[in-house]
């Protein structure tokens, strides 16, 4: 791997924090993702399952940890298989891990060849009276390919009808919602790479550029700091582009007058980072652009400081809005009869800052988490108003990534360019 894991202490520490959730006699089982093929004899890069990574820092295919916090030979308490290597592997696909140093990464000291699996497992399933399994329960998920996870599930349910079996996404949704400082330190290697990438851009953008080279720009920032590229699809979106919220195709040429809107973000370690600026093309934003900028750069500055420990995010959504509401007012774009006549399940100013202003960040851009519980210290956002004029070809969304603390937040993107004066004199 090319970045730096978390130390083997931490990923014991999440595997013991993920024990002590589980009932008694319950036996764990997380699979690492498939390589996923494209056409011919192509593939994907491969990506790790995120809950395989956070339990174990194993990132590598064809791996299978067991969790059994209860079974009687304590070598089997946790037990991690992994693809037996070989001199020939070695020489077509490259070096992977041994038993002795997929112990040294994991902490996990029974490592057992893949081959193994279903000899132990069966062993273990005479003692196991319930099995916890993995799934994807994201609320934005949308998989019509078969996973790893969803191929064992049915496999283990057919071979082992009896035993009782049990969800281990809520645990690990609510685990991973709280960072611990190795993981918030991996998660602000990767702001401050972002980070890096602007101040390259910010020296690059001129009228005439394209966006596609921005992406560029970005991108050989990135790997040239060990992440492996984007943490997700990159919005460059110019002009009018800036209003459509998705805007993936970064084709356009971006003009003398107009705004950039980049909605972008490194990954290090499979950490991600997502930081949105708006910046003018040709270096300076006119008085509209200006006004608009500040009008957004308050309700970010506003709704960080009402993310802090005991808020539910469903309230503080509301005061987003509330906040949002007012600069809308003073922009001219919102009335009061407009607010007077609203419909509350879809306020006025919804007509220009349509989604949400925060959510989970971590392993994923859009992490797992459970909303309906209170923030809690270690809990990472994001915080990211916009508001988007489209007859006047003006989309303006600001965004940082922030942790939770006792007293309030960390902004971990503090140190990146962010007023407007600041923008303006970076790109001159």
């Amino acid at each position: 791997m090319r970045y730096q894991p978390l130390s083997a202490s931490t990923y014991s520490m999440h595997r013991q924090k993920f024990a002590e959730s589980l009932r008694e006699k319950s036996l764990a089982i997380f699979n690492s993702n498939d390589i996923m093929p494209t056409n011919a004899d192509g593939t994907m890069p491969f990506r790790q399952n995120n809950d395989m990574l956070y339990l174990s820092g194993v990132d590598q295919e064809e791996s299978i940890l067991l969790i059994f916090p209860q079974a009687s030979n304590s070598a089997h308490r946790e037990i991690l298989f992994v693809k037996e290597t070989s001199e020939e592997i070695a020489i077509w696909e490259g070096e992977k891990l041994t038993k002795e140093k997929a112990t040294e990464l994991s902490g996990i000291k029974t490592v057992l060849w893949l081959d193994q699996f279903e000899a132990v497992l069966k062993t273990l399933m005479v003692e196991a009276g319930r099995i916890y399994l993995n799934t994807n329960e994201h609320t934005r998920r949308s998989n019509e390919v078969e996973t790893r996870d969803d191929r064992f599930r049915n496999w283990i349910m057919k071979e082992y009808p009896l035993h009782t079996y049990d969800r281990a996404t809520p645990i690990l949704q609510y685990l991973r919602s709280i960072k611990s400082n190795e993981e918030i330190d991996q998660m602000q290697k990767a702001c401050d790479i972002t980070k890096d990438g602007l101040n390259r851009i910010l020296k690059f953008v001129k009228p005439g550029v394209m966006e596609y080279e921005i992406e560029a720009e970005y991108a050989h920032e990135f790997l040239r700091q060990r992440s492996r590229g984007f943490a997700y699809t990159p919005i460059i979106a110019s002009g009018f582009n800036a209003c459509v919220l998705h805007y993936i195709e970064n084709k356009e040429e971006c003009k003398d007058g107009d705004l950039l809107l980049m909605d972008v973000g490194a990954e290090y370690g499979n950490y991600a980072s997502d930081m949105t600026r708006t910046i003018p093309v040709n270096g300076k934003f006119t008085d509209r652009q200006r006004d608009v900028y500040n009008a957004v750069l308050r309700v970010m500055k506003g709704a960080m400081n009402l993310l802090k420990p005991g808020v539910l995010l469903g309230e503080y959504h509301k005061q987003v809005g509330q906040l949002m509401e007012k600069e809308l007012l003073d922009l001219g774009l919102l009335t009061q009869a407009d607010i007077d006549n609203q419909d509350s399940s879809w306020p006025a100013y919804k007509k220009y800052f349509m989604h949400g202003t925060s959510h989970f960040i971590g392993l994923d851009v859009h992490d797992v988490g459970l909303w309906h519980l209170p923030l809690e210290p270690g809990m990472c956002f994001t915080v990211e108003p916009g508001i988007y004029i489209r007859e006047e070809n003006i989309g303006i969304r600001l965004e940082n990534d922030i942790v939770i603390t006792e007293n309030g937040f960390i902004d971990l993107m503090k140190d990146i360019p962010l007023e407007a004066d600041e923008i303006e004199r970076l790109m001159a």
